[in-house]
């Protein structure tokens, strides 16, 4: 099962504190807009996301159809079949995209310790 890029997308409390912080540990910003209170930063293959006042837990993140620097990836597991597949291996889905749709969409679900989990496909 191939889910694209991964990202860790932490809840914080100050974005420009946080920016700061992982600034100093190397990371760069890769995306985002500090101003509508989110960022997406990189240190080499490790990839971060800082979400202020946007969700209550840390998710861990995967992207189909991206590689680790947000281009397009020529081949890649649409989210619709992701979900096919977790469905007839009996994984539960907190929300599941819609299987007649196209394009961006998103599934998303819980590890057995209530780790949140999304699936997100931005093409």
């Amino acid at each position: 099962m191939k889910l694209g890029a991964f990202s860790v997308s932490l809840n914080v409390k100050d974005i420009n504190v946080s920016k700061s912080f992982y600034e100093k540990l190397g990371f760069q910003v890769l995306g985002g807009d500090v101003g509508h209170n989110w960022i997406i930063m990189k240190n080499e293959n490790c990839i971060i996301g800082l979400f202020q006042d946007m969700f209550e837990k840390n998710i861990l993140t995967f992207n189909p159809g991206w590689n680790e620097n947000a281009e397009n990836l020529d081949s890649f597991t649409d989210v619709r079949e992701l979900q096919k597949q977790l469905n007839e291996r009996g994984i539960q889905l907190q929300t599941e995209a819609d299987e007649t749709s196209e394009g961006p969409a998103y599934i998303t679900l819980e590890d057995p310790d209530g780790n949140q989990i999304l699936i997100d496909q931005h093409r």
